[in-house]
């Protein structure tokens, strides 16, 4: 906190995200009112041209708008203002204002009031030039010796100096070896202008030197050799400042000495008129801002001195005098003299926050407060910890992973989807089979409840849909302020999509600087891909919906495709997909019961999405609320399987083309590296046909790129199809056992897994796993088997399966689950209690349990470290007969997927090894024909077991295990069984 402050006076707050420079500001008795007081201009880039006439007043809201003479909004940015003798025959003030390609000369005039609202300022036009190049600064003086009047030189971005006196042009000249525009001025007492180049020097240039030069008319560049008559424009001399000058200065008061003052980055350099260096002072900040004023002492002269640490220094020659702290970084300071003060100081910053101050001192009247000696009371402290250490494990142990949402949000997003479609239509693709393809509007309007600074509105739809345009960047919106985006979706393929609704997402900056995302979603209608057809007369697939309510009139579910249907008894109704097939609805007459049904079963699921909806709808709007709808007819899984199937063969042969071009590219590389060897070598030798080998291979390489790009676009649409196929079999399993809307979630996060494949991660080998994981938890058919499938944790790394047999037959088998009356549910996995021996296979260290034959003949998948555990440590013949019959007495065989729990060795196994390895090794060398014998011995009796009752399974397992006790045979995996299970792992069901 700095004793020294800049004492307000008087100050204003202009504007809100204009900009200011150090040539916006100017101050002078603009008005010609005659008393000597100077008026404040200030002019920012945003063309607001304001004049003020500070006073002292005793409220600072009311301060600002009674001393505020006038605010015009003018066309142009406002590059830099003066104050001066511009106009010829009048010895009045006139105001000049630069813009990039305009010279403004304006009269201030005021006009008595007769009320008491006061005096009533005008602003009228005198004259004005059009530039022609664009302007970066000006300057102005009594060029020439001339006394009465002003003129006026521009600098353009280009260094040309142009020169116009009163109304009328001069002329104009070019900088020697000019790169870059720097700081101008005018020295009356020795009729030059001073400006510093791009190379860091400072250049004076006699007026007469300028006005002899040759024309810039005839010539653009100034390092050509002359052709016109005229000299060759030099600098009177040069100074080298070595570093880049901020702003330039020639004070004209009568008792101070000729002198130029120069405002580097680091430096401040004091030159006389000659360009011999007075002095110079080193500073040790970064200067923004100076103004040298005049001195009360004879030979030296005060300098104001802003800089972007908030200060205002005041220095006499290179003496520090003052400091004082202002509350911004000053881009332009002035001295003015008011009504009832004189040397004001007028400071600006680059935001608009206008500041007229005098020095003086803030003293701080803060003392320091007693030491309070009391003993601390133990007890409150502790009890005061005890209540704080509360609150932390209260807020611990709510603590979510994301971030509760406020009650309010900052934007408001509704988003409002066309009733009719667009004309003429926005889509890309203009007719698909001869069918116009139309598109609709969506209006988003943002509404923001909080100050948002920026934010950025995307829209995301599902291929082969399509957006005019996917993002908006939004401008800052205030309170209560709002923003609308419209845009088109259209159709951008040949295929239906799975997904008639859009995402949209703004993510901004809260006022606190917090980065929110909020997100909404639009629902498109079905006209957008459909129109109405006479039905067809036979179909392939057939899909019967049964309701509880009376029939529906099709056509008033229906209406905008009613017009356009030939049946008029509301009966039947026929959808023709842009891009796909014709999709039927019949509705029975005497049965409460829909039929829908087309040859395409992928294409159904949107016409089938939407009756259910629209069902809901009306039985809800008419009051009926035991509305219920049903699918009775077995599940269309072989319909079904043939879109999986079409999706696999896809993916291995895209995998395929990644092959084959990754050999062509090799060999193609193989063949560049001869090739360069050959041309390298000093003898030449013959190319024995390695040229056409290599034409021949890039032809190759050219055309497995092509097919495989077009590979690449017939998996997209064909996982597309695959999520409607899926969508419609979700759809078709919650009606058929009325599943509940969190169990139909599970069961769709399960079946779709992805939104789209991956060369990393595809839907089969996602799928699979996903439901492999259902059937061993809570649709697993033993307790006990779903607490030891939760306990194992790891698995396979997933890759893409060899064929889709072993998925359809889980699929198949969650069906079956899920008919049984197996339900959906992921608390169940909380809800089972482990076993103990189960536990211990969960902690560090302990031995992963090893797969074995399920009791339905199906195999689980094998960890690849199991495998190596059998083939080091087989297991006696003596231990698998105990623990078979352990098995057997405690609970009977099921045909769930059952794990065998590790095995312990003991002490006798060890002694016993070397036998152990004799054995397996007499087993081992069995024929493979033996072995098949005894596996299908296995299955048929498995196949008896599920037939017979629970009494039979018990007899025949004791009378098989006691068999294969006495025969000494134990059933386990020989080493060419583990072999084969290495190449083809199979995932363990529940």
């Amino acid at each position: 906190m700095s004793l020294f402050k800049a004492r307000d006076w008087w100050s204003a707050t202009l504007g809100e995200g204009e900009e200011f420079d150090q040539g916006c500001l100017c101050v002078g008795d603009v008005d010609n009112s005659g008393t000597g007081h100077d008026k404040v201009v200030v002019g920012s880039y945003m063309g607001m041209l304001r004049i003020f006439s500070p006073h002292a007043s005793k409220t600072i809201e009311g301060g600002q708008a009674d001393a505020q003479l006038l605010e015009v909004q003018l066309q142009n940015a406002i590059i830099q203002v003066e104050l001066g003798k511009f106009v010829s025959c009048s010895e009045l003030l006139h105001l000049a204002v630069l813009h990039p390609r305009k010279l403004s000369v304006y009269s201030v005039s005021g006009t008595a009031g007769n009320v008491e609202h006061g005096d009533q300022y005008q602003l009228k036009l005198v004259y004005e030039h059009n530039l022609q190049r664009t302007a970066c600064n000006m300057t102005y003086g009594t060029f020439g010796g001339v006394t009465g009047h002003h003129s006026l030189c521009i600098q353009s971005m280009d260094g040309m100096l142009m020169f116009f006196e009163q109304d009328s042009y001069s002329f104009g000249r070019f900088l020697p070896g000019f790169l870059l525009p720097g700081p101008l001025t005018y020295n009356p007492r020795t009729d030059s202008f001073l400006t510093v180049s791009s190379a860091r020097e400072l250049e004076s240039y006699k007026y007469e030197t300028l006005a002899v030069a040759t024309e810039a008319e005839s010539r653009q560049d100034p390092n050509l050799p002359l052709k016109t008559g005229g000299k060759r424009l030099t600098p009177d001399w040069v100074f080298v400042l070595g570093e880049q000058a901020l702003d330039l200065c020639v004070p004209s008061f009568s008792h101070a000495s000729s002198h130029i003052f120069i405002l580097g980055e680091r430096n401040i350099y004091c030159l006389r008129d000659n360009g011999q260096i007075h002095f110079m002072k080193k500073l040790e900040f970064n200067p923004s801002c100076f103004l040298p004023y005049a001195s009360v002492t004879d030979g030296t002269t005060n300098l104001l001195l802003g800089n972007h640490t908030n200060m205002l220094l005041v220095y006499q020659d290179v003496t520090l005098k003052w400091a004082s702290q202002l509350s911004f970084i000053p881009v332009a300071v002035r001295v003015a003299n008011f009504l009832d003060v004189k040397g004001v100081v007028v400071s600006l910053s680059s935001d608009g926050q206008l500041l007229c101050s005098y020095m003086g001192t803030d003293p701080s009247f803060f003392s320091t407060p007693k030491v309070d000696a009391r003993e601390a009371d133990y007890e409150q402290v502790e009890a005061e910890m005890k209540k704080l250490q509360k609150f932390i494990r209260e807020a611990t142990r709510t603590q979510d992973i994301l971030p509760k949402t406020d009650s309010e949000d900052d934007l408001c997003i509704t988003t409002t989807v066309s009733s009719s479609m667009d004309n003429p239509s926005q889509a890309l693709i203009h007719d698909i089979n001869g069918l116009p393809v139309p598109s609709v509007t969506v209006q988003v309007k943002v509404k923001a409840s909080s100050v948002v600074k920026s934010s950025k509105l995307s829209i995301g739809v599902q291929p082969p849909l399509a957006v005019t345009q996917e993002q908006f960047v939004l401008e800052a919106m205030g309170v209560g302020s709002s923003k609308v985006v419209v845009f088109s979706a259209f159709l951008n393929g040949h295929y239906p999509p799975a997904d008639l609704t859009g995402d949209i997402t703004v993510s901004y900056s809260s006022p606190t600087g917090v980065p929110k995302v909020l997100q909404s979603r639009f629902n498109l209608p079905p006209s957008l891909v459909c129109v109405a057809c006479p039905p067809p007369k036979a179909t392939k697939f057939k899909i019967t919906v049964d309701t509880n309510q009376p029939p529906v009139d099709l056509s008033s579910i229906f209406r905008e495709f009613s017009a356009k249907s030939e049946d008029k008894d509301g009966n039947s109704l026929a959808f023709q997909l842009l891009s796909g097939a014709k999709v039927t609805v019949l509705a029975s007459k005497t049965s409460q019961r829909y039929r829908i049904q087309s040859d395409s079963f992928e294409d159904m699921w949107l016409v089938v999405k939407e009756l259910v909806h629209r069902f809901d709808q009306h039985f809800s709007k008419l009051g009926i609320k035991d509305f219920k709808k049903s699918f009775s007819g077995p599940l269309p899984l072989e319909e079904y399987f043939l879109s999986v199937d079409k999706h696999f063969q896809l993916r291995v042969s895209a995998q395929k083309y990644q092959d084959l071009l990754s050999e062509r590219a090799v060999q193609f590389r193989a063949i560049q590296r001869r090739l360069l060897t050959r041309f390298k070598d000093k003898t030449p030798a013959p190319l024995q046909n390695l040229d056409t080998l290599m034409d021949a291979t890039y032809s190759q390489v050219m055309a497995l790129a092509e097919a495989a790009e077009e590979n690449r676009a017939l998996l997209e649409e064909a996982f597309v199809r695959l999520r409607s196929a899926t969508h419609l079999l979700v759809l078709l399993l919650s009606l058929w056992q009325g599943l509940t809307p969190d169990q139909t979630s599970i069961l769709e996060a399960t079946l779709l897994p992805l939104l789209q494949d991956t060369p990393q991660l595809g839907w089969e080998e996602s799928c699979d796993a996903a439901v492999s994981h259902l059937l061993r938890t809570c649709l697993s058919q033993n307790p006990k088997d779903q607490a030891t499938s939760l306990a194992q944790t790891g698995g396979s790394v997933l890759g893409l399966p060899s064929d889709t047999a072993r998925l359809k037959k889980h699929i198949t088998l969650l069906c079956e689950r899920i008919g049984k009356g197996g339900r959906l549910t992921l608390a169940s996995e909380a809800n089972v209690q482990v076993p103990a021996q189960v536990q211990n296979l969960a902690v560090p260290g302990g031995v992963e349990p090893i797969a074995e034959l399920a009791g339905d003949g199906e195999e689980i998948e094998v960890p690849q470290e199991a495998t190596k555990f059998i083939k080091k440590k087989q297991p006696s013949k003596k231990t698998k007969k105990e623990k078979e019959k352990k098995e057997v007495s405690k609970e009977p065989s099921e045909a769930s997927v059952k794990e065998e729990e590790p095995i312990k060795e003991t002490k006798k196994e060890k002694k016993e090894s070397s036998k152990e390895k004799k054995e397996s090794k007499k087993e081992s060398t069995k024929e493979p024909k033996e072995e098949a014998k005894k596996e299908s011995k296995k299955e048929s009796s498995s196949s008896k077991e599920k037939k017979e009752s629970s009494k039979e399974k018990k007899e025949k397992e004791k009378e098989k295990e006691g068999k294969e006790a006495g025969d000494k045979k134990v059933s386990r995996r020989s080493s060419v069984k583990v072999k084969e299970k290495k190449k083809e792992p199979e995932a363990a069901e529940g």
